[in-house]
């Protein structure tokens, strides 16, 4: 018997550890990213993150040492803007994380993609991939609105910068093409990129959900 049962159950789903802990972020952060010294707990969450994605390509396609490369820098210019409260680094820390959770995004549908089979691990990395593609499009919100303030837009505080977790709700309604939402693009660069989540999110839902729906379904047939 084993003595560490969720120890053994990490390891035989480690794409339900990434995304229970992305779930526990997007819960987190609205308590902590408007009190004192909330973007430090903030960062170190998302650093956090950050080592679990990487972890998590070790076990699919993707190579680590390219995770790897693209969190260190990540991790260094988040550790600077904790340390030194320098707010010019954002959008820097934000085109690197963009791109790391596009790549880990990636390496978890290869890992989806790379049989016939739905196991139960694979399903939980479809929903840990759709999260990572929805933070990689909010942290490219983050940096096109660092670049042009007023690029947002909201029923409430209309003229202020849009928070992390707006911008997550809404890279989350357009991914989904639920289209909720009271924050909006305003300009044609943000309209563009919405645009693209949108396209990214249908083929999400039509290439790799349905297709591991339909393994699920036919293996419970044979």
């Amino acid at each position: 018997m084993n003595p560490f049962p969720l120890v053994h159950s990490t390891k035989r789903h480690p794409s339900a550890v990434l995304l229970l802990t992305q779930l526990l972020g997007m819960l987190l952060y609205p308590f902590i990213e408007t009190v004192r010294g909330g973007h430090i707990i903030f960062n170190m969450f998302g650093i956090l993150v950050l080592v679990v994605a990487t972890r998590m390509v070790r076990r699919t396609p993707g190579h680590a040492w390219v995770s790897a490369s693209i969190a260190g820098p990540v991790i260094i210019l988040l550790g600077l803007q904790m340390a030194f409260d320098l707010p010019g680094l954002l959008p820097w820390s934000s085109a690197l994380e963009a791109a790391f959770y596009f790549y880990a995004a990636a390496s978890l549908v290869a890992y989806m993609m790379e049989d016939r089979l739905a196991t139960t691990d694979e399903l939980f990395a479809a929903g840990a991939a759709f999260t990572l593609l929805a933070w990689a499009f909010t942290h490219v919100f983050i940096l096109v609105q660092a670049l042009q303030p007023g690029t947002f837009g909201a029923a409430v505080n209309a003229a202020a910068p849009r928070t992390w977790t707006e911008l997550n709700y809404l890279s989350f309604a357009l991914l989904s093409s639920t289209g909720i939402g009271d924050v909006i693009p305003l300009t044609s660069h943000a309209r563009a990129i919405a645009s693209v989540e949108m396209l990214v999110g249908l083929m999400y839902l039509a290439a790799v959900v349905a297709r591991l729906i339909g393994f699920t379904l036919q293996s419970n047939k044979s």
